[in-house]
């Protein structure tokens, strides 16, 4: 089974490029890292002195991230998902049954954190979404206003900060790995997407 991680700054089109790959290849399985938020009065604490705690790995359960990914690996056949919810701040769980019999099953791993994991990113298939700033800007804006409360001048003050440690450390897994660049909505650069992860799962 293989895994696509897809990771970019805020805005950049993860999620787009994650909806139309999970489309295409039906029986994949989507892994949110933003599912994975901590929810406990630690973290909420920490927030209300560094506002962007939650653009920060130390703001996900990564050893819950990494047990549902080796569940699935292991093919288990219930496994634990989590999911966020950003005004309440609070996460449950669902289990679900996976059928792991299925053609074409790849497993896509979405989130400015998904780069960022224990994980062999030598065996996976490494995409960073790209797109001009200021379309990003408007992209979280329109989000999360409409599904995270959050007035414009908080989405200006957590998206310049979360675009600034994104790419202040995403260079060491340029350096370490394959890694394909594009913009999720560019038409071109998506077809030969498809075209390069067709040769890659049929090899």
């Amino acid at each position: 089974m293989k895994t696509i991680v897809i990771t970019g700054p805020s805005g950049s089109g993860k999620s787009i490029l994650s909806k139309k790959l999970s489309a295409l290849y039906s029986n994949s399985i989507v892994i949110k890292t933003d599912s994975y938020y901590r929810d406990n009065i630690f973290i909420r604490f920490l927030s209300i002195f560094l506002y962007d705690i939650y653009d920060r790995p130390i703001s996900i359960k990564q050893k819950k991230l990494m047990n549902t990914l080796s569940s699935i690996y292991n093919k288990e056949e219930i496994i634990s998902f989590y999911k966020y919810d950003f005004k309440r701040k609070h996460t449950s769980i669902l289990k679900k049954r996976v059928n792991y019999n299925l053609e074409n099953q790849i497993i896509i791993l979405e989130g400015i954190f998904a780069h960022r994991l224990d994980l062999n990113y030598h065996e996976t298939i490494n995409i960073i979404c790209e797109d001009k700033k200021q379309i990003c800007f408007k992209r979280r804006l329109q989000r999360d206003q409409s599904e995270r409360g959050r007035n414009i001048n908080e989405v200006i003050k957590k998206f310049n900060k979360s675009w600034n440690l994104f790419y202040l450390n995403i260079q060491n897994f340029l350096n370490c790995n394959k890694v394909m660049l594009l913009n999720p909505v560019d038409k071109n650069s998506y077809s030969k997407l498809v075209k390069n992860l067709d040769e890659i799962k049929n090899n």
